[in-house]
């Protein structure tokens, strides 16, 4: 397999509503998208899920495009290619940056499904035909506020929901949508808020019987979160401390946490994604797929990775619409009762809608 030619895009697209977490409050979220195309015209589509802003992670938008225009898209063009695993291989002397290796490694793998005629899921292994979704709720403007979506949300069947908390926003948000809904399977997400000197607050926490509390210390921390994990019972999910195979590994051998959330664009691509799914099961860590606010081809992806059998815990892959007025792929993703149902088509199992893609790309490069 040799890719012939790659499209790089920028687009910006509006969320129907904003999305606040204890970084701040997105309205408009623009990302990068990655066209393959091969010597026998096969096209593959891979999306960066890094954002204008280096609030999550070092990388924003214009580094990954950056880094995608005058490193890596040189290295991998033209190269003779059995499997995408070889594209990580290549980018190797690239230091971190793994959103923008995640965006063209991902393009890669949706090629190489097409070239072998096989669904991604099957590419990667996966054998579900329907995965389990939950919804990642933001901040919001009051309780009430929260409560009238969670209402929503679980009528809809949605299998678990997930609030984001900050200081100020947390115990009481915690003890009021318990008194509501006491038995939803409910998580918090911290973003990395707090510190060591919150354990009271975390320790008072454990009587909510919460799924788990997500990144609760600094993004670069592991062993902190350790000492939390021994003084809790609420499992601890890690997130931003995870960036590679050696994180996790890391993680599991110190107890840092009891649940590790696999996002590609945060650990490089599908290939360290699907290794830390492989050494969290021989671990018997359970783990599950986190959102990044994705447009359609990025949500593809994460729905041919949640195929794989470790990822038990229902993950952030929402409905299309739940975030745009209209996708970038056609048929839009569906969440029927909690569930989103997985193409057997080839490759990601959605097709691109040119004319969207079109209608909000601000910036348009060919390689070749």
């Amino acid at each position: 397999m040799k890719i012939r030619e790659i499209t790089l895009r920028h687009l910006k697209m509006k969320m129907k509503s904003p999305f606040s977490t204890s970084f701040g409050t997105m309205q408009d979220k623009e990302f990068l998208l990655l066209e393959a195309k091969s010597e026998n015209e096969h096209i593959g589509w891979g999306e960066s899920v890094a954002f204008d802003t280096p609030w999550y992670t070092e990388e924003t938008v214009k580094t990954n495009w950056h880094m995608l225009e005058d490193f890596m898209i040189p290295a991998v063009i033209n190269e003779e290619l059995d499997h995408p695993n070889q594209v990580s291989n290549i980018l190797s002397s690239i230091r971190k940056n793994n959103m923008a290796k995640s965006t063209i490694e991902g393009a890669v793998w949706d090629l190489y499904a097409k070239e072998k005629g096989l669904s991604l899921t099957k590419a990667l292994g996966g054998n579900k035909k329907r995965i389990e979704v939950g919804i990642s709720i933001g901040i919001q403007n009051t309780i009430d506020d929260l409560l009238q979506l969670i209402d929503g949300y679980t009528a809809k069947g949605y299998k678990r929901m997930k609030v984001k908390i900050k200081p100020g926003w947390d115990l009481e948000v915690i003890r009021e949508i318990r008194k509501h809904y006491p038995k939803v399977p409910l998580m918090a997400d911290a973003n990395s808020a707090y510190t060591l000197n919150d354990i009271d607050l975390f320790k008072s926490m454990d009587e909510y019987g919460l799924m788990m509390i997500e990144q609760p210390l600094a993004a670069n921390d592991i062993i902190d979160h350790a000492k939390l994990q021994k003084e809790i019972t609420t499992p601890i999910c890690l997130d931003e401390s995870i960036h590679s195979y050696e994180d996790a590994r890391l993680a599991i051998e110190l107890k840092a946490c009891q649940i590790i959330n696999i996002k590609i664009g945060r650990v490089g691509g599908l290939s360290e994604a699907r290794r830390i799914h492989d050494l969290c099961k021989e671990n018997k860590i359970p783990v599950w797929c986190g959102g990044m606010l994705e447009a359609g081809i990025g949500r593809a992806h994460n729905i041919a990775l949640t195929t794989l059998s470790n990822f038990i815990l229902p993950g952030d892959t929402a409905g299309s619409s739940h975030y745009w007025e209209q996708d970038i792929i056609y048929p839009e993703v569906v969440v029927e009762n909690g569930y989103i149902n997985v193409p057997a088509h080839p490759g990601i199992g959605f097709d691109p809608n040119m004319e969207t893609i079109r209608q909000f790309t601000i910036n348009e490069k060919i390689f070749s």
